[in-house]
């Protein structure tokens, strides 16, 4: 009878010692695969900032100006980001006879656009030796192939090439249109921003 009691004391010893080696296991494997998804997603983050494409803009303010003031200024041209209007345009592809009718300053609301993921396509058919209508059918085609969410096409003739793309903190200028590059832009940069759940 006392050895089977002490069988017993000795089982239920084995039993604890094996839970408290599951335990501290356990512990330990969780604590390792804390540590594995945290370096997942820094590294995840640097890797999309690295992958954003364009040339880096500096944006001292994302401050909001009243609508009877001149926004900027900007540290591009076209701007990629800076202080901007408390209202944005709607993603369009908007032409020069839509300029009649929109607001003056309207890099006050596209800065405002960029802020909240867009990315904007600023056009210029005034440059020399460009095909307008080439440029537009290549913008309209990266457009609709991208889904045509949070995109602008909007023209700017002040500057000296004939299509620059931006996005917030971003731009990329074009001698000539590429769409594979442009698509691309797109891709890497759009949602990349202050606020990119906005509307």
């Amino acid at each position: 009878m006392k050895k089977t009691s002490r069988q017993a004391m000795r089982e239920a010893k084995r039993k604890k010692a094996t839970r408290q080696k599951v335990i501290v296991y356990s512990g330990l494997g969780l604590a390792v695969i804390a540590v594995v998804v945290i370096i997942i997603l820094l590294s995840g983050t640097s890797l999309n900032s690295a992958s954003l494409m364009g040339d880096e803009v500096a944006i001292t303010s994302s401050d909001h100006v009243p609508i009877d003031t001149p926004p900027g200024p900007y540290s591009s041209n076209p701007p990629a980001g800076g202080t901007h209007y408390d209202s944005d345009f709607s993603a369009k592809f908007y032409q020069d006879s839509d300029l009649a009718i929109l607001p003056t300053n309207p890099e006050g609301y596209l800065v405002h656009s960029l802020e909240h993921g867009y990315v904007v396509f600023w056009y210029n058919c005034q440059v020399s030796g460009i095909d307008c209508s080439g440029l537009k059918q290549t913008i309209q085609t990266v457009m609709d192939d991208t889904g045509n969410t949070k995109l602008i096409a909007f023209p700017w003739e002040d500057m000296d090439v004939p299509l620059a793309m931006t996005s917030w903190g971003r731009i990329l200028k074009f001698t000539q249109p590429d769409a594979a590059q442009m698509k691309q832009f797109v891709e890497r940069n759009r949602y990349h921003a202050p606020e990119p759940n906005a509307p």
